[in-house]
């Protein structure tokens, strides 16, 4: 019964460590400094809309978009123009970060939508999804297009929304031929899990048939919506 218990609290020990070295902070990231855009490539050429830092808030006067309103170290997209595409590649990782969308139009969708893409190609959407009452693959949460949310976790427009991303990449062997799908391990918006260990074959809409890597960059959507970001942070992980 001793060695019995002795193997027990080994292993359990065992395990425990694997957690910690899975989960070490010290490893995290910030990929924002409050005051420019060190650290990111824009991406596209829709709009000549440009990123800026300050404190986000709804534009009172048009709903459907955000305003600077004062200074500070939000990122904040007032209108449709470029994607932000970073200079760090990551592999297994996890991703915490707040948004604020203003309020989406009904037949103008596109007032309120971005996303964060792990590795510029598997996208976990970002959407004014507040009090619709069966969230589907392009709502709030989604894997766009492929995965609906568990559950509708919206928040209401012009409030800050948590959204944490445990993504674990895919496998490739010695002659870069692809072992296993990337997974989103657990994606959590406000505290409510909305995906829970869903396989991705492939990129996910326009990048469905995008070349696959076992790392690669974060990508913020800029070029459908107004849209603003603040404490992005990533930790990589052991997955």
């Amino acid at each position: 019964m001793k060695s019995l218990l002795r193997a027990s609290l080994a292993t359990g020990c065992a395990l425990l460590s694997c957690a910690v070295m899975a989960a070490d902070d010290s490893r995290t990231v910030s990929l924002f400094n409050g005051k420019d855009l060190s650290g990111w490539k824009t991406v596209g050429t829709k709009g000549t809309a440009q990123w800026t830092y300050g404190t986000a808030a709804l534009d009172a006067e048009h709903p459907n978009h955000l305003k600077v309103a004062g200074p500070g170290t939000e990122l904040v997209n007032p209108q449709a123009g470029l994607n932000l595409s970073s200079e760090a590649t990551f592999g297994d990782c996890r991703v915490e970060m707040e948004f604020m969308v203003p309020k989406s139009t009904p037949g103008n969708g596109i007032d309120s939508n971005s996303g964060i893409k792990l590795m510029n190609i598997y996208e976990i959407q970002i959407f004014d999804s507040y009090g619709k009452e069966t969230p589907g693959k392009l709502d709030c949460g989604a894997i766009y297009s492929e995965t609906p949310p568990a559950v509708n976790a919206n928040k209401p427009p012009g409030q800050w929304q948590t959204l944490v991303i445990e993504f674990r990449a895919p496998r490739f062997d010695a002659a870069g031929k692809k072992t296993e799908n990337a997974r989103f391990v657990k994606v959590t918006l406000n505290g409510q899990v909305v995906q829970d260990n869903v396989a991705i074959a492939h990129g996910t809409n326009v990048s469905r048939n995008a070349p696959e890597h076992p790392t690669g960059p974060l990508y913020l959507q800029g070029d459908h919506g107004s849209v603003a970001f603040r404490n992005l942070k990533v930790t990589p992980l052991n997955l």
